[in-house]
């Protein structure tokens, strides 16, 4: 009996340390740091592929801007916004191979050649001269243009709905927004008999666009006066040789000119001379009016053709060129007030929205 009662007593004291020692590894386990299987899971769980680590898909794209200005700037930030929405980000899963070739010709050629050299997923040309050189240099990867006048008139393209090849984007002009704004002129400004233009007869954009605006003034019987400067550097010299000449300024997305688009303000405001663009950007800088839209808009159009290339494989072939289709007349009252406008409210009542595109 009390060698059974000792083996009994013996077997139980083993139980007890058995029980001890399992105690013991957890608290060990969690002084350590260690995971329960349950919490492991859960890491695993957190840790799943995403867009933003090293086994996700990355991206390479490269980008030809022709100049830096306030409305090119915005389309490329559109862009970028709008990959960004849809999980392609600088920095994380996309590389982004920037260039601007700053109003040079040359310049902007050398670019293309580059970039056609170089591997990318997509290519994005912003500005007439800019998407024109990459169109031409590139064929085997995907191109979408962006803030081109006329992609037809530019042999960028040569359908709008259908491109073919590897090109499509977006234009920046809708020919009815320059008729609207030289209807504009020709109604609330009776005086004007002649409007000037400080144009690049070099930029195929320029003169695709001031063509629609001559015609559109001489049905109003009114002429369209050119001044040249075949660089930004004899934009103020142009303005300044419209004086007595023209009773209104206006300037196409003419990229020259918008650079400099500052010297053609002072002209404006010095001799109280009402200024017309083609542009909000250079409408919120100081000239008075323009009938448009948001570059920022049009360049997340792009943006979100971009997305379907890279992320969904369509081709820019089978993609349809777009236009703006949101127009709307805006206005700047500060620019009226130093141009020497007084603004009517028949004016403002041609702004349908007058909280976003009457700017105080």
């Amino acid at each position: 009996m009390k060698k059974k009662l000792l083996s009994t007593v013996m077997l139980s004291a083993a139980a007890l340390l058995v029980v001890a020692g399992c105690g013991s590894k957890n608290e060990n386990a969690k002084e350590s740091g260690a995971a329960s299987p349950s919490a492991t899971a859960s890491a695993t769980t957190s840790a799943a592929p995403s867009e933003s680590n090293a086994t996700a898909t990355k991206y390479k794209i490269a980008i030809s801007q022709y100049v830096e200005h306030p409305s090119l700037d915005a389309t490329r930030e559109g862009i970028m916004a709008a990959l960004k929405d849809a999980g392609i980000v600088e920095g994380d899963n996309l590389t982004v191979d920037l260039n601007i070739a700053q109003a040079d010709s040359t310049n902007n050629l050398s670019i293309a050649q580059k970039i056609a050299a170089e591997k990318n997923d997509l290519i994005i040309g912003i500005a007439t001269p800019s998407a024109l050189s990459v169109a031409q240099s590139v064929k085997d990867t995907p191109i979408l243009f962006a803030a081109v006048t006329d992609p037809l008139a530019a042999n960028i393209v040569t359908n709008l709905d259908q491109p073919g090849g590897n090109v499509s984007g977006a234009s920046d002009t809708n020919p009815q927004a320059i008729k609207d704004l030289m209807d504009f002129i020709a109604s609330d400004f009776p005086n004007v008999k002649n409007v000037g233009i400080v144009i690049n007869e070099g930029e195929e954009n320029a003169v695709i666009m001031a063509k629609i605006a001559e015609e559109a003034l001489a049905a109003h019987d009114i002429k369209l006066v050119r001044a040249a400067a075949a660089n930004t550097s004899e934009v103020k010299q142009a303005a300044e040789s419209l004086i007595g000449r023209a009773d209104a300024i206006y300037i196409t997305l003419d990229n020259s000119v918008v650079s400099a688009v500052e010297s053609i303000i002072q002209v404006a405001n010095d001799k109280k001379i009402p200024f017309f663009s083609s542009d909000r950007d250079t409408v919120e800088k100081g000239a008075f009016a323009t009938v448009g839209f948001k570059y920022y808009d049009h360049g997340y159009q792009v943006g979100q053709m971009a997305v379907d290339v890279l992320k969904n494989g369509k081709k820019p072939a089978d993609m349809k060129v777009t236009i703006p289709d949101k127009l709307d007349l805006i206005l700047n009252l500060k620019a009226a007030e130093a141009q020497g406008i007084t603004v009517t409210d028949a004016m403002k009542d041609k702004v349908k929205d007058k909280e976003t595109n009457i700017i105080q």
